[in-house]
């Protein structure tokens, strides 16, 4: 066994110095990002090289029914073989013995991906970059909440008390005094990030009531994407010490801003390690507009998989920091495409529009598709916008049900993400959607029941 923790990546190599490993969490990420797996003694990890689930882990709708997304061979809970990929492995600080975590790739019995696995949906499509001579990089950034307890889904969700006794105050975007007051939290996330081999670029205080931000540095997508399911964990976890919840719904509260997952992209050429964003003189390429372009032309298509739930929808409104069209613009937050300040070797892409309850695997993997399509489409986007987008008409789906027929029509988004990954990811999000809409809600038992 000495042997192959001495393969280990040089954080769990810490973290475990001078302990002894008691127990392995064997995780894969289903398709909401939750993590599934099994808990293994470190002994009995040591001796194995794969273990099996059945793949209806991703027919699984949030709720925790199951879609009807029986394949060409009849739905027959297959197994599946899970084979761990040694460079995640990572501690899970959190628990009372000493535990790593190691994130799982999912094949069938032909040994081929598995095509519906969110890690291996990623994979594809930066898979069709590298054929094409290109190595995407990426920089998520991470918005959630931390609040009250609440075990009672009929009552509002509120801010955490913060460290003075005063609940979290909001409107105070940037503030340190704020970030203060989250203080014990922040500090076990940086801690259990530490542990985790985990590199925080920055954590500030954003325009809602408890509402933080962490940055990330940019990296390759999976490496990222695998961070960012980790981070959702640790952040709970960091939460839960100190008597509040972290959340990471896209719009918990009500009249606050809502929770998004930016994603910064560049695109470096494989052989010459360039971004093929500037050219030799640092002005923008045609590569650059034709990402752009991809951006705006397929991302409505792909909203039904950055924001995979009927939650998602309440963000897209007016002056409450999300974008509610696909304009682009450079230096201009009001869009749902910015162009950040930087030198023409940082030259980079912002899509604004994806939530934070995406699962990161596949809002990145959507993202990257629809630039991947104006880059080879060669698609050319209208001139930048100029002045408050919010001013102009909204052009994103604004409910979940139309934005899955947007999905469901979109085959040459289907083509780069993989033709059976959108048939079950379609399944789930239709059965999911059907749920929601036997719910009465109390708006409408409030002014309907005797006034209509």
């Amino acid at each position: 066994m000495s042997a192959w923790l001495d393969t280990l990546p040089e954080a769990a190599q810490s973290y475990l110095e001078g302990r002894r490993l008691d127990e392995v969490e064997c995780v894969i990420s289903d398709l909401p990002g939750i993590a599934r797996g099994k808990a293994v003694p470190a002994s009995k990890f040591a001796k194995q090289d794969y273990f099996h689930l059945p793949d209806s882990i991703f027919y699984q709708t949030i709720t925790g029914d199951w879609a009807d997304a029986a394949d060409e061979d009849g739905w027959i809970e297959k197994d599946m073989t899970l084979k761990p990929d040694m460079s995640t492995a990572t501690a899970a600080p959190w628990t009372g013995d000493w535990t790593l975590q190691v994130i799982h790739d999912a094949y069938d019995r032909d040994d081929n991906p598995v095509p519906f696995s969110p890690r291996n949906v990623l994979k594809r499509v930066v898979g069709l970059y590298e054929a094409k001579g290109w190595r995407p990089v990426v920089a998520p950034e991470m918005e959630f909440f931390l609040v009250a307890r609440n075990i009672d889904p009929a009552r509002d969700i509120e801010p955490m008390m913060g460290r003075s006794g005063r609940p979290a105050a909001a409107r105070q975007a940037y503030s340190m005094t704020a970030v203060d007051e989250f203080g014990p939290v922040i500090d076990d996330i940086y801690d259990f990030a530490e542990a985790q081999g985990f590199e925080i670029d920055g954590i500030t205080q954003e325009g809602g009531a408890g509402q933080l931000e962490i940055n990330l540095r940019h990296g390759n997508p999976v490496k990222l994407a695998d961070e960012v399911f980790y981070f959702k964990r640790l952040i709970r976890e960091a939460a839960l010490r100190h008597d509040c919840f972290a959340t990471f719904m896209a719009k918990p509260i009500a009249d606050e801003p809502g929770s998004a997952m930016h994603i910064h992209h560049s695109i470096l050429d494989i052989e010459s390690g360039e971004n093929i964003f500037s050219g030799p003189q640092g002005g923008e390429t045609d590569a650059f507009y034709h990402f752009i372009a991809g951006l705006q032309n397929h991302l409505p298509a792909g909203l039904a998989v950055m924001a995979p739930y009927v939650n998602s929808y309440r963000r897209y409104v007016k002056d409450h920091a999300a974008p509610i069209n696909l304009e682009w613009a450079r230096d201009n937050r009001t869009t749902g495409i910015r162009v950040p300040l930087s030198g023409p070797e940082a030259r980079r892409v912002e899509n604004r529009i994806a939530g934070m309850d995406c699962n990161p695997y596949l809002g990145i993997a959507v993202s990257l598709a629809c630039g991947y399509l104006g880059l080879i489409q060669e698609e050319r986007p209208p001139r930048q916008f100029k002045g408050d987008a919010y001013e102009g008409e909204g052009d994103i789906p604004q409910v979940m049900g139309q934005a899955l027929d947007l999905f469901e029509e979109a085959t040459a988004l289907h083509e780069v993400l993989g033709p059976e990954f959108a048939r079950v990811y379609s399944c789930v999000k239709r059965a999911e959607y059907e749920e929601f809409l036997q719910v009465i809600s109390p708006w409408e038992r409030e002014h309907l029941l005797l006034n209509v």
